[in-house]
């Protein structure tokens, strides 16, 4: 009896010492989540709370490491060890299809696989599509690659129309759970969310990553992030170092290795935001300003430049481009060269830079520079990366994929957007290592709810921020310069220009043309003549996104809200023809001056890529929104009301007494998660 007592008194200590602080560790950490979901982000206390659970939970794992250690490796029948060094979802361009496959690389192959459906309460098991011993791989030339097929890219409003059916959907899930709706309409939509984003992350990617068996087939993976491609690349490259020698793999070895790949996975789900938990961070939604400001930590002098990448529905996308810096080892975009300065564009990555030069133009090779600011739209993003390029201009190493010279990648780094550190009003400085190369860049992040309000302006000179009527009247014209010389412009040598008005000029050329229009200088012909095209875009959207009311007014905002909520089609016909005829005239004939433009903007879609759905969701925020005042009042009945497309046709004949007889299609839509107005107008 007295040894069992003191057995059991070890037993109760041991459990003291070792079970018990682990269960309080467990049980706080608990406590620590749910007071972190219940308080505000803004709470003073809020920081502490995160690092406090942070704290606990990273205990808790290393626990749980030490007593049931992740596998990483298999041991193949010969007793070698097999390392998985990477894996990822990738989508395989197959017999002229895409396919979402889930590729392993280990220390001396690469695998290319498919999840299989399981049974009901069966282990799910991989099924090896096909593989390739690194001994064996090589990357094809771009001579080799122009036998191979040629890449089919989705049209980009296809893109954007579904991202907008995404966004709907997250707004009718938040508002059945706001609702206490039921379980299994949630579960519906959230089955509809994957379909649709899955669809999205198929169809998206276009960046080629092609490899290659010497000893037979080619194969070719689409990517969306030309980081991706290069993280990829240099992986395999690595291994490929090491003396590796080229084998055939027996039945037996194959299904070793392929059942071993659902245990040694690193990526478990999708990359898609319904596998999300609930709990897990929506992301950034609004305006991410960034200014790269230089490099630092090259060896050779080299002509330099940077790309931007934040992830969007799940991949990552390029969003914007500094100019090309030309024979340096430490480029400085802000800089100033002597015979004038050269303002980069923010253009799609497979696009070419633009150039200008403003020597001699409004003296402006002697004013302060200011830095090249881009303005990039984030969609639930929580990373961006910065890639380093040096720029080849020898043309015999032509890309065959996408006719663009191959650029090489210099220095990547990626860092998250911690909501805390960005949402700021005052810009923060960062620096990004990569390779042993320093850029260092500026951000500032703007939400979609300031992004919104308009704030009222008493100035009177000037055009921007300065009421339409005043405008037109100390003008004595009937639509404002600014529009007509815009338009002008665009129409002259921008009209077939991919991506107009949807491509963003750089922040500060736009700046630029502010200041001279509203000083109203004598060379501003000669300016717009020598600005990149996407900056006189850009400074046409500023103009009405400033004005102290939007052009269709804040008095008839409330009534189109009224009108678009309208069932009849009838009765919303003749609602939006009287709403259109109360504007006032310069109100009116601007905006039909507006969208005859981009009706002819629209039919040059085949060129320009823009077709009036695009057009419309770039210019339906800057047409149709709140005055600050009354931001927070209409953006919560807007979310009620417009979760959902409606459509309202309006015919419009009325252009001073002469009719026009257009016929407009608008329709406005909110997106609660995404915060985005749209405006559709077909013409």
């Amino acid at each position: 009896m007295e040894i069992l007592f003191i057995v059991r008194l070890c037993c109760n200590c041991t459990y003291a010492l070792l079970y018990k602080p682990i269960d309080r560790v467990t049980r706080s950490t608990l406590v620590l989540h749910d007071l972190l979901k219940h308080t505000p982000a803004d709470h003073p206390d809020y920081p502490l709370l995160q690092d406090a659970l942070r704290i606990s939970q990273n205990f808790l794992s290393s626990i749980n490491e030490d007593i049931d250690p992740r596998r990483t490796a298999v041991t193949t029948p010969k007793g070698e060890t097999r390392q998985l060094v990477k894996d990822g979802f990738l989508v395989e361009l197959s017999e002229g299809s895409r396919k979402l496959r889930h590729v392993f690389l280990f220390t001396d192959v690469l695998l290319c696989a498919k999840l299989k459906k399981a049974a009901v309460g069966k282990h799910q098991q991989y099924d090896c599509k096909w593989y390739v011993p690194l001994a064996d791989l090589v990357f094809p030339s771009p001579e080799e690659s122009e036998h191979c097929p040629q890449v089919h890219v989705i049209p980009d409003h296809e893109l954007e129309d579904m991202k907008m059916k995404i966004s709907t959907i997250k707004s009718e899930m938040q508002k059945e759970k706001a609702n206490k709706g039921q379980s299994r309409a949630i579960e519906r939509l959230k089955k509809k969310m994957f379909e649709n984003e899955f669809w999205l992350l198929l169809n998206s990617p276009a960046i080629p990553f092609r490899i290659h068996n010497r000893n037979g087939k080619s194969y070719l993976f689409l990517l969306s992030s030309d980081y991706e491609r290069s993280e990829w690349r240099e992986a395999i490259q690595r291994l490929q170092k090491k003396d590796l020698q080229a084998f055939v793999l027996s039945s037996v070895e194959l299904q070793v290795l392929t059942g071993s790949c659902f245990k040694l996975r690193t990526v478990h789900n999708i990359p898609v935001t319904s596998n999300k938990d609930d709990d897990e961070s929506p992301g950034l939604y609004g305006f991410l300003h960034v200014i790269v400001h230089s490099a630092k930590g090259f060896k050779q002098s080299a002509n330099l430049y940077c790309t931007l990448e934040v992830d969007s529905f799940g991949y990552f996308v390029s969003k914007a481009k500094t100019r090309v810096f030309r024979d340096t080892t430490e480029p400085q975009w802000n800089e100033v060269r002597e015979g004038g300065m050269q303002v980069g564009a923010v253009l799609p990555i497979s696009l070419q830079p633009q150039f200008w030069s403003c020597s001699g133009v409004l003296g402006l090779n002697h004013l302060p520079f200011t830095p090249q600011e881009f303005e990039i739209e984030l969609e639930g993003s929580q990373s961006l990366r910065i890639l380093c390029y040096e720029k080849c201009y020898d043309k015999t190493k032509l890309n065959k994929d996408n006719n663009e010279i191959v650029d090489k990648i210099m220095g990547k780094g990626q860092i998250q957007l911690d909501p805390q550190a960005v949402q700021t009003k005052n810009w923060h400085m960062d620096v990004i290592e990569m390779n042993g190369i320093k850029v260092e860049f500026s951000m500032k992040f703007t939400s979609r709810d300031m992004s919104l309000k308009r704030t009222p302006s008493k100035k009177q000179t000037g055009v921007f921020g300065v009421k339409i009527s005043v405008v037109t009247k100390r003008e004595r014209s009937k639509v404002p310069y600014i529009v007509r010389q815009c338009i002008e412009e665009v129409e002259k040598r921008g009209i077939e220009e991919v991506g107009i008005y949807r491509i963003s000029g750089v922040a500060t050329d736009i700046q630029a043309l502010k200041a001279v229009f509203d000083a109203n200088n004598k060379d501003i012909l000669v300016m717009l003549s020598d600005m990149d095209i996407n900056a006189i875009a850009g400074t046409l959207k500023l103009y009405f996104r400033e004005l102290p009311e939007p052009l269709l007014t804040d008095r008839l905002y409330p009534a189109f809200m009224e009108g678009i909520a309208l069932s009849d089609p009838a009765a919303k016909e003749n609602c939006m023809m009287h709403l259109l005829r109360s504007l006032p005239d310069p109100n009116l004939i601007t905006f039909l001056f507006l969208l005859e433009h981009l009706k002819r903007v629209a039919e040059k879609e085949p060129i320009n890529k823009m077709s009036l759905h695009n057009l419309a969701t770039v210019f339906g925020p800057t047409l149709l929104r709140p005055s600050e005042g009354e931001s927070k009042a209409h953006l919560t009945l807007a979310s009620d009301i417009w979760s959902h497309d409606v459509m309202a046709q309006v015919r419009a004949g009325y252009w001073r007494g002469s009719p026009a007889c257009l016929g407009i299609f608008v329709s406005f839509c909110w997106i609660g998660q995404a915060g985005r107005w749209q405006l559709f107008c077909f013409l």
